[in-house]
Order: C-alpha cells, then sequence, then structure tokens
C-alpha cells in the first residue's frame, strides 16, 4: 500500500492531489476571478467541482484522461451558506479514497455539517478546508470541524494574504484559524509530500503558498 500523497494548493480553493500514478485537481479557478491568482493549466485523471461558481468550475482548463476507476468518491451534500442555501446554493464535500488513503475537500462550505455527515469524515488523511469567512465558514468554525473529525494533515484555503497578495478583500486571513490550532508548519512552498502514518493521531497544519501567484 503506497503511504505517499504529493500535494500542491495551485491557488484560492484550487489543489492538485497525486496519489503514487493517479491524481485529481479540486477547484480550478477561471481565469481573472480570484485576485492575485494567475490562470490555472493542469493536467489530471479527474477534476471534481463542489459547486458552479466561476471560482471553483473551470473544469474545462485541465486535461482530464477521465480514468475514475482508480477513485472511490463519497459525496456530501451541504450548503454554501448557513441559510440552507438561501444565499449562495448548494456545496459538496468530495472524498477521494485512492491507494488506500482519504482525501476530503470541503469546497465553499459555509454551514457547521451536521453529526452524521461529520461520520463520512473520519480517518482522513488530509483535509482541505476554507477558513476565510464570508462566503464560507470562518476560521474558528474550520477549527471546530477539525477537532472534531480529528484528520492526520490538514490545509487551510480560501482566504486572503495581503503581503502575498492574493483573495478576495472580504475574506478574512489564515490567522484566526491558525489561533485555534496546534502542530502548525508553515512552509514558503506550494507542495508537499505528505507521508502518512495511520497511528499517528496529532493533526498537522501545513500552510503552503499559492502555485499561481
Amino acid at each position: 500500500m503506497n503511504n505517499r500523497i504529493k500535494v500542491t494548493w495551485i491557488g484560492h480553493s484550487c489543489f492538485k492531489v497525486e496519489f503514487n500514478e493517479h491524481s485529481v485537481v479540486f477547484d480550478p479557478t477561471n481565469d481573472g476571478y480570484v485576485p492575485g491568482i494567475k490562470p490555472i493549466r493542469e493536467e489530471a485523471d479527474i477534476v471534481i467541482c463542489s459547486h458552479q461558481h466561476g471560482d471553483h468550475n473551470a473544469r474545462e482548463l485541465i486535461r482530464e484522461s477521465g480514468e475514475r476507476d482508480a477513485f472511490e468518491i463519497t459525496e456530501i451534500e451541504t450548503f454554501h451558506d448557513d441559510k440552507e442555501g438561501a444565499l449562495r446554493g448548494e456545496n459538496t464535500i468530495s472524498i477521494v479514497a485512492c491507494d488506500g488513503l482519504k482525501v476530503a475537500h470541503f469546497g465553499d462550505l459555509g454551514c457547521v455539517p451536521t453529526e452524521d455527515q461529520l461520520a463520512f469524515l473520519n480517518d482522513l488523511d488530509l483535509a482541505l478546508i476554507p477558513v476565510g469567512g464570508y462566503y464560507t465558514i470562518d476560521g474558528k468554525e474550520a477549527a471546530g470541524i477539525i477537532k472534531k473529525i480529528k484528520p492526520r494533515n490538514v490545509i487551510p484555503m480560501h482566504y486572503r494574504d495581503d503581503e502575498k497578495g492574493f483573495g478576495f478583500d472580504v475574506i478574512s486571513t489564515v490567522n484566526d484559524f491558525l489561533e485555534e490550532m496546534e502542530n502548525i508548519e508553515i512552509l514558503d512552498k506550494s507542495s508537499i509530500d505528505l507521508h502518512i502514518d495511520s497511528s499517528n493521531l496529532d493533526t498537522r497544519v501545513i500552510v503552503l503558498v499559492p502555485q499561481n501567484l
């Protein structure tokens, strides 16, 4: 069994996750939608979009092989706001299992999942979760979810960074999330190779720099 995942934060909510010989791109952004994020051009076996807003649904920009047999995908239907979708519609949390490893991309989650939904999110090797608020859950809400589901690794997304010059100005920085968490690694790079130790029960928080600045 492969115990390695390579993760690249392309920008905003877009990630490329590579499991040995297989790869998935989550939530590619259309050109010019997110301040500070350059156009995205990637290749992957599959593309997964959490919802159909322009900063998350640019599937046509990714060269996709369509080889889905290597993946087991579980979808959790949630909302893009805390009004049961009345403000911004629906959102899908996608859990992707491949090579014995499990990754969840939370999309533009705007509400705290129910206890039944949280049960599907146990035993994650990696969680990719929004923390910026306004359009999504904020840093404190994201931290509360992570503390409940206890993934082995978590990478925050969908926030702004004034120093590096990316993100919507109405959303917050990553700081509120980090203030609630422990075991934090702030890295000056866009990609990381995660070597998964299933016996590790302490969540590792990893902060990356977007690739497409």
